[in-house]
């Protein structure tokens, strides 16, 4: 089956929600590779940013935008689990 949100395609459940929701799981979670420490500083502040603007749009009456606030703070608590079993394995001395 094909999923279209406002006329794009989605490939895939991620895209869909990417699209359906407009929230880039990508800013708030973290990226499934790794980034530099001043990647991560720079993603988080522009995550932290658009959290604030959903928050205050929240305050102003958009549900919507209260929902999407709460499914992206819900996304910074989260690590993807490629990266998490990685560090695992790299902590705990097994081959990678």
């Amino acid at each position: 089956m094909r999923m279209f949100v406002a006329g794009q395609e989605a490939h895939g459940d991620l895209e869909f929600a990417e699209l359906a929701l407009g929230i880039d799981v990508d800013l708030f979670r973290g990226p499934l590779e790794s980034e530099t420490d001043d990647e991560r500083a720079a993603r988080e502040d522009a995550a932290r940013d658009v959290l604030a603007d959903l928050r205050a749009e929240a305050d102003a009456g958009d549900e919507i935008a209260g929902w999407d606030a709460l499914y992206a703070d819900a996304l910074t608590r989260t690590v993807p689990f490629l990266r998490s079993v990685r560090g695992l394995r790299a902590g705990a001395g097994e081959a990678a």
